[in-house]
């Protein structure tokens, strides 16, 4: 125990996570819930505008849209998938990496300040839709048994070490994969939220209800630490929203590919 703080302050912790409902009765309908469908009608609302009156000299909306869409598409789609058929891709890829990143910079935006990719249910959703697309597209192009063969046995190792090989290539592509994706986004977004809530909410506390002029500093000390912690969780933010599209598209591109 430090001297002069009480006992009382609650340190955050996972059940900080589990918001009570919007409206009594209504379990379903959180926070996390209403966020996520606040940024699908933002995204359809600033690309539709963006593109509605499209002109060789774009407005500052159609800038903006088009610079988003030449994003994804330039730097993700096409540099992970090729260039013979990304562009099909595109619209899944660009709505996915909008959506994740409106769910993860939600966590600073004020008066909402929660990023809905902390509650593992929705990054085990979005990494098995990515799942379940590059698996069917790389089966529909290879059919079933060859799409197998594509992810199971790489091409130029020996026969004698396929053996060892086809079990690991099958956990590593088909298996593990959804799971990877979704703890990293998970992780991260959970990391940094329980982070910056310890630095805020215990700064707070020092500072207002420590009863102690030295722990008062330290409380503003803490928050100012806090607000910097808040600027490299909005990096990350970004950042993870970047590498789980362009795995995805990576995951699509190995999936058509020719060769393994």
């Amino acid at each position: 125990m430090i001297a002069g703080v009480s006992t009382e302050f609650n340190p955050p912790g996972p059940d900080d996570f589990n918001l009570p409902p919007i409206i009594d009765g209504v379990e379903w309908f959180t926070k996390p819930v209403l966020v996520a469908a606040l940024s699908v009608v933002l995204i359809v609302w600033f690309f539709w505008g963006a593109s509605r009156k499209a002109a060789v000299v774009p407005t500052k909306l159609q800038f903006a849209g088009e610079l988003g869409y030449n994003f994804v598409r330039n730097s993700i789609a096409r540099d992970a998938i090729g260039s013979q058929e990304y562009m099909k891709y595109v619209p899944y890829l660009c709505g996915l990496f909008f959506f994740i990143l409106l769910n993860n910079v939600a966590a600073t935006v004020p008066l909402v300040q929660f990023p809905t990719f902390s509650h593992i249910g929705w990054a085990y959703s979005a990494a098995i839709l990515s799942w379940v697309i590059y698996n069917a597209v790389g089966i529909r192009k290879h059919g079933f048994l060859g799409y197998l063969k594509h992810q199971t046995m790489p091409a130029g190792v020996p026969a004698w070490l396929m053996p060892l090989m086809i079990p690991i290539e099958f956990i590593s592509n088909i298996l593990v994969r959804p799971v990877s994706l979704s703890l990293r986004l998970f992780a991260n977004m959970f990391a940094g939220h329980i982070l910056l809530l310890v630095f805020v909410l215990g700064g707070e506390y020092m500072l207002l209800h420590s009863g102690s002029i030295a722990l008062g500093g330290v409380g503003i000390l803490t928050l100012l630490m806090g607000l910097a912690i808040a600027g490299l969780e909005l990096f990350v933010q970004c950042i993870q929203a970047y590498i789980f599209v362009v795995l995805s598209a990576q995951y699509i591109g190995s999936a058509i590919a020719e060769d393994h």
